[in-house]
């Protein structure tokens, strides 16, 4: 299992984001800038994000992009399915039709649920908080000329 590119660069905005502490206003520029995402894409998933429900924006003069809740409430399962749509190991597990040659004497499908559950979970226990908490403690050792690139 891999995250799509798409959803790997959203995780690197969000915890770019964080590190903001809410701050100031965020920008599909800046955070292109901070993390090395395309800014086309970066549009692109700021969109996807705000429309999730994991960052609010505002038009005008001082407006931008903030996270709509705190750091610590933002799951790394809520961002990749902002991005990827559920979580699930397999299109079975979803409950939308399928064709599947198995289907009919499958004997895994009935596990697979609880295979997904755990996946799941396990992402769901990985907050935002942590994800960019991580990022500053591993470059508090680097030179200084190293600490923006890896985000």
């Amino acid at each position: 299992m891999r995250l799509t590119s798409l959803a790997d660069y959203a995780v690197v905005m969000m915890a770019a984001a964080a590190r903001h502490g809410g701050a100031v206003r965020l920008s599909a520029s800046l955070l292109a800038a901070e993390t090395g995402v395309p800014l086309p894409t970066a549009q692109k998933l700021m969109g996807r994000l705000a429309t999730a429900g994991l960052l609010t924006s505002a038009r005008g003069t001082g407006g931008g992009f903030l996270l709509a809740r705190g750091s610590d409430r933002i799951s790394l399962a809520d961002i990749i399915e902002a991005v990827e749509g559920p979580i699930a190991m397999t299109n079975c597990i979803e409950g939308s039709p399928q064709d599947c040659a198995l289907e009919g004497s499958c004997r895994v499908k009935p596990h697979l649920k609880a295979v997904n559950g755990a996946v799941r979970g396990a992402l769901q226990n990985v907050s935002l908080e942590s994800l960019a908490a991580s990022f500053v403690a591993e470059t508090a050792d680097m030179p200084i000329e190293n600490a923006g690139a890896s985000a």
